[in-house]
């Protein structure tokens, strides 16, 4: 009961009012004790009060949607077939098939209630992340603000047991964090002084001091939220498609059950109770509820039980399309490997390795890429910035900067060809990134810097077999090769700038096998248009770029790529079971409908035969809708990963 909403507790406390009413009545009218108190004698101020209370108590509110509905010009909806066929059997002396078909009903409406109730907390469960206030420093003070008014550069004071109320950088102190609400990640993760915190993480140890790096309207925290909020919105075909399907179903049944209450008695002279008995049997039956309600369940399900794995879909197209797909397309830095780069070799000419090493990581000084950060971290002494001018950013080649007077180029063997600088070759066989430096428009050296794969990256393309992987990245041929060789990859294309990964993708495209989809996996600012044109976007890292995200169909909250293989078993689970309920659901209706129709015709004017199967249709319809819903809630629980 404490799980039931207000709305909830009271439609139980009326069907239970009403069942304990209702129920005597109908065991005295299906059990010899009726001829005992002779039942059918009673007058009908009698039995019409005694059965129409029960009923008025569980559905009253029926009967108030449908006149509502019906003035409102909604009128074909499971409230206006619940409505005329048990005020039907009410006009037809049908009392207790009446009563039961409402109470039933209520039933199954309550059942719903509460499997969609649970899948929402699951998805809602994200908003506890949402921060309720900042501690700010501000004039020697700590002030809890609301976290909208804190401004970028102001310093906050987190303490154990909060929550990162934005995204900042540890200035003083360290700490363990609780990200699994964002990611799905059990093990905490240890923080100190210089470390980013993202907000809606939990602060679990130590107080620190941070300094405050994005507004809140652009914090981690406030983008998953509006992720959450619009992922209901988007809606699959399947749910499209059954809401135009009910819109033309159900007028149909309505005019079948008319069909069969008025032809029969007028033109052939069967029994008028007998056929408008069938008539409203098939209105009960043929309420469409069962997948109105537990397609749009199941989607939502699955929204739910990815986001509880630290995947964030953006709406149930989404999972129809994620479902299809057979071609996975990653960025290698970042995605695949660890982007935590270690330099390994350093060849000048005609200069020092610390001058080369110097040049290298001044002119990457303002960049926050990984190969930027392994430049600095290899150099190990503090950079004047002052001394670094007019850095400009060439996507996919490198940085063109003036450093202490000087002209500077740092990047890949394309920006070399760009500027007409000649390349000496690297006379070591090695297979990690290189990074050319010229000075004053002459070859200067090499750096060369090795990346790891990532712990899972192995076990992500063996999850994903026997789907067609491929790799494309804007390193070199030798690099690109040997990652693709050890992960077992089917294709890899090197040395791509950004709108070469796109020309490739539309190629993959035109090449993948007709019905299915092609899924691209990246993380930074370049793979924000490749992640637009793939039929499925999926961005990895809650750190990863704002533009990746944004563009992005699918978010991994953590870097764990195994994710991509997580997220396409969700979607395919839940397709599943939209598919399983969709057949089912039709199968029984027609089941029953047909098993109606033909004890109706060989009944030969037996009136009974009508009255006994209105019971019948009631519980079908009720127990195909709880079944269903039932087997939709199962989206909620992910397949675990495999080994």
């Amino acid at each position: 009961m404490k799980n039931l909403t207000r709305k909830q507790r009271k439609l139980f406390y009326r069907i239970l009012v009403s069942a304990v009413i209702f129920l005597p009545l109908f065991l005295i009218g299906h059990t010899p004790l009726g001829e005992l108190v002779h039942l059918h004698d009673w007058p009908l101020y009698v039995t019409l009060p005694l059965f129409a209370v029960p009923y008025l108590i569980a559905g009253y509110d029926v009967l108030r949607k449908a006149v509502l509905n019906i003035f409102h010009g909604r009128v074909f909806d499971e409230n206006f077939l619940m409505c005329i066929a048990t005020v039907g059997a009410f006009f037809a002396g049908a009392y207790a098939e009446a009563g039961e078909v409402m109470l039933l009903y209520q039933v199954g409406e309550l059942l719903q209630g509460i499997a969609v109730g649970k899948s929402r907390r699951s998805v809602t469960a994200l908003m506890d992340i949402r921060p309720d206030y900042a501690n700010a420093e501000r004039e020697g003070e700590l002030l809890q603000v609301s976290p909208e008014e804190v401004a970028v550069g102001e310093t906050i004071v987190i303490k154990p047991g909060e929550k990162v109320p934005l995204d900042c950088i540890i200035l003083s102190g360290q700490t363990n964090v609780d990200t699994a609400t964002l990611t799905g990640e059990a093990m905490p993760r240890e923080l100190q002084e210089g470390d980013e915190m993202i907000s809606g993480c939990v602060n679990m140890s130590g107080m620190v001091k941070c300094r405050v790096t994005k507004p809140y309207g652009e914090s981690t925290v406030a983008k998953i939220l509006e992720l959450v909020e619009n992922a209901s919105f988007a809606k699959a075909k399947s749910e499209n498609f059954i809401t135009r399907f009910a819109k033309y179903y159900t007028p149909a049944v309505v005019i079948i059950a008319l069909l069969l209450g008025a032809v029969p008695p007028v033109f052939f002279g069967e029994d008028v109770y007998q056929w408008v008995m069938l008539a409203l049997t098939c209105l009960v039956v043929s309420c469409p509820c069962a997948l109105v309600i537990s397609v749009p369940l199941t989607f939502f399900g699955g929204i739910g039980g990815a986001a509880k794995r630290g995947i964030l879909i953006k709406g149930a197209n989404h999972i129809e399309d994620l479902a299809r797909v057979e071609t996975v397309v990653f960025d290698k830095t970042g995605t695949l490997t660890s982007g935590t780069f270690t330099v390994t070799v350093i060849h000048p000419d005609a200069m020092t390795e610390e001058e080369l090493l110097y040049l290298a990581a001044a002119a990457e000084c303002y960049s926050d890429h990984p190969i930027s950060r392994s430049l600095a971290a290899a150099y190990k002494k503090e950079i004047d910035r002052t001394k670094v001018f007019s850095v400009k950013e060439l996507p996919g080649k490198g940085v063109h900067a003036n450093i202490d007077g000087r002209d500077v180029l740092v990047g890949n063997r394309s920006l070399m060809e760009a500027f007409g600088v000649a390349v000496t070759e690297c006379h070591h066989h090695h297979t990690g990134t290189v990074v050319h430096v010229a000075l004053e428009n002459c070859y200067a050296g090499h750096v060369e810097i090795c990346d790891q794969l990532k712990p899972d990256a192995e076990r992500t393309i063996r999850a994903l077999k026997p789907r067609k992987t491929v790799i494309l990245t804007g390193d070199r041929e030798s690099v690109g090769r040997e990652v693709a060789s050890r992960l077992q990859v089917d294709e890899v294309h090197c040395n791509l700038l950004p709108a070469e990964k796109v020309e490739k993708v539309e190629a993959l495209l035109a090449e993948k096998p007709k019905g299915s989809a092609l899924a691209f996996v990246g993380d930074g600012i370049n793979d924000a248009p490749v992640l637009s044109r793939a039929d499925v976007g999926i961005a990895m890292g809650a750190l990863g770029s704002d533009a990746a995200i944004e563009a992005a169909d699918v978010v991994l909250m953590d870097d764990k790529p195994l994710g991509v293989a997580t997220a396409i078993r969700c979607a395919k689970k839940t397709k599943r079971i939209v598919w399983q309920n969709v057949i089912f659901s039709l199968t029984v209706k027609l089941g029953v409908l047909a098993f109606e129709i033909a004890t109706a015709f060989t009944a030969h004017g037996q009136m009974e035969h009508g009255h006994n199967h209105m019971g019948l249709a009631a519980f079908a319809d009720v127990g195909v809708l709880v079944l269903a819903v039932l087997n939709a809630t199962r989206a909620l629980r992910v397949p675990k990963d495999p080994k």
